[in-house]
């Protein structure tokens, strides 16, 4: 008997409650229950960092997205709020130019992506690829 597939809860500010696992399928899982416009901005981000670092690690950890290099950490994650796709570079201050949010976390630095602001995919870009060579984060 087929197994009935469950309902994705959506926690605080419309972030996907997605059971913690590696691969591409709970990735691809996380996109596909975001909310509204949201759900494009993941599948964007996503290409983007497939096409940017083709062997790149995937996972879902913490409800969010992971993106890494085997053996080295990882380097790009992302969150769904009420407003916006919080995008987190863990090695960001070390990024040129620098992402511009700030955080408590010394070396974290964050990009907000909001509805109505188009993602400027040449600079996104150029901070997965620095950010894919630096050491990544292991938690």
């Amino acid at each position: 008997m087929p197994k009935k597939s469950a309902k994705i809860v959506l926690l605080s500010g419309g972030n996907p409650q997605i059971a913690k696992a590696d691969g591409a399928a709970p990735v691809k899982d996380y996109i596909a229950a975001m909310p509204g416009w949201k759900r494009e901005v993941g599948r964007q981000l996503d290409r983007l960092i497939v096409e940017t670092v083709p062997h790149v690690c995937k996972a879902v950890k913490w409800n969010s997205p992971l993106y890494g290099i085997e053996g080295r950490g990882w380097f790009l994650g992302y969150h769904c709020f009420t407003k916006y796709v919080k995008v987190s570079f863990f090695r960001g201050a070390a990024l040129r130019p620098m992402p511009p949010g700030k955080s408590k976390q010394k070396d974290v630095r964050y990009l907000d992506i909001h509805e109505d602001t188009p993602l400027d995919e040449r600079l996104v870009v150029e901070w997965i690829r620095q950010a894919s060579q630096l050491p990544g984060w292991i938690p």
